[in-house]
């Protein structure tokens, strides 16, 4: 096949309809605190935070700065059996802002390798107490968990399994969340807590001591924001407690702030057992993401191995990476001095109350919203994901960007966003379905 000089044929990009997209490019070049400017120069507000990862703003100065000073004395330093004061930083830091129980941190460099990792703690705590023989994993229809292995086998969404099929064996899905019954709902639905006792049926029939870990979004993200039921965790870490399973909570999007508090745990009142991050650790600025486990967990597999052995036998080459440390000490120090999170939690009553005033339009078919992160989900035309999939590029060029999937925006403004942006992004998704409207004729849907 011949390109052009100037072709985009050579990069095969992720999650992107790539012949569409080389027809029609939608490419960002330069972004700046809330906005991303694209190759006209237009200006875009980010209303998604990047895909949920830039809370603090596109290109802070403090980030670019920590990273720029550590890459003129460190740029890698091999992880397995040395370490740089770095790592060991950003550990403290994040174990500070984790539940109280939980406080060791291991690196990975994304939420996908996290998930990963989670899963293979649990077998090695597992086996470090005897419990080896724990040979499966439940999660729910619906989940997003990542695209390795371990995560696609973990998966309730089906165009991230279907072409996929050689996954791990022995996963069982809970139903999801979404009853439809409490429709345009800002918080916790109060229907479907009673779907907790999914995860007791599947005790019930393959036996609780089979089960080696849970997992669960605390509210899942990805999917279109399917905010967990009242009483629905609260049931879940019961269940876990009494059946002796490992309970791990995916929040790789609620984490850091997102929830209005640390995590997704500290808002929920419920502390899982491991937990998994990534997105906000670096505000998205270099790829990073972590596992943070209970005491009892580190030390149970820590203990179970002779003295001067490695213990776990996994890692990355890029476990902890210098540049990534000092990124995600940045934001660290950032949460703190720019008060992000209490921006956060601050400015959710006036996100839920401008994107639930999108209720109105005749194109929309549910709202669901918690913290600073909102689903808008849109009637299906001509087939499902064919009008959400045409309303992210119309917003893109519209002066918005809105991460869809399927026919649901989701939007998840940056805590340092104003009320002003808010509305922005709002009056721009209005535009956008208006235009939607008038397009199609109401009994053609």
């Amino acid at each position: 096949m011949h390109y052009q000089g100037n072709s985009l044929e050579q990069h095969w990009m992720p999650f992107t309809a790539n012949r569409a997209f080389k027809a029609e490019p939608r490419l960002i070049r330069r972004a700046e605190g809330t906005y991303l400017f694209n190759q006209n120069g237009d200006r875009i507000i980010d209303g998604s935070s990047g895909l949920f990862c830039s809370p603090a703003g596109h290109c802070h100065p403090k980030i670019i700065e920590a990273v720029h000073e550590q890459m003129k004395v460190n740029t890698y330093t091999a992880p397995f059996g040395l370490g740089h004061d770095g790592s060991f930083a950003l550990a403290a830091e994040v174990a500070k802002l984790t539940p109280e129980a939980i406080n060791h941190v291991f690196f990975v460099n994304s939420g996908s390798e996290a998930v990963d990792t989670a899963l293979k703690i649990a077998m090695a705590y597992n086996n470090a107490r005897g419990q080896a023989y724990r040979n499966r994993f439940v999660s729910r229809e619906r989940a997003y968990h990542g695209v390795n292995i371990g995560g696609v086998s973990l998966s309730g969404m089906v165009k991230n399994r279907e072409t996929f099929p050689l996954v791990m064996p022995n996963v069982v899905l809970m139903r999801h969340t979404w009853t439809g019954e409490d429709l345009f709902c800002a918080g916790q639905p109060d229907n479907g807590g009673e779907l907790a006792e999914d995860l007791q049926r599947i005790c019930d029939t393959y036996g609780g001591g089979q089960i080696a870990a849970v997992i669960v979004e605390p509210v899942a993200g990805s999917t279109g924001v399917l905010v967990p039921p009242k009483g629905y965790l609260e049931r879940i870490r019961e269940i876990c407690d009494a059946q002796g399973i490992v309970l791990i909570f995916d929040e790789v999007i609620t984490g850091f702030g997102r929830m209005g508090e640390n995590f997704a745990a500290q808002t929920f009142g419920v502390t899982p057992d491991i937990m998994t991050m990534a997105k906000a650790l670096t505000n998205g600025s270099i790829p990073m993401g972590a596992v943070a486990v209970k005491d009892e967990i580190y030390d149970a597999v820590i203990d179970s191995s002779p003295d001067g052995a490695i213990e776990f036998f996994h890692g990355y080459t890029y476990s902890g990476h210098p540049a990534a440390c000092a990124a995600g000490n940045a934001m660290m120090g950032l949460i703190a001095e720019e008060g992000l999170f209490e921006r956060s939690k601050a400015l959710a009553p006036y996100f839920h109350e401008a994107v639930m005033s999108l209720k109105d339009h005749p194109l929309v078919r549910d709202i669901r919203a918690i913290g600073l992160i909102a689903g808008v989900e849109v009637h299906p035309y001509p087939a499902p994901g064919a009008r959400g999939t045409a309303m992210q590029r119309d917003m893109f060029w519209g002066g918005l960007h809105v991460k869809f999937t399927g026919d649901v925006g989701i939007l998840a403004p940056q805590f340092i966003a104003e009320p002003e942006h808010v509305d922005e992004m709002i009056g721009k998704f209005r535009t956008v379905l208006d235009a939607h409207d008038k397009a199609v004729p109401r009994a053609a849907e």
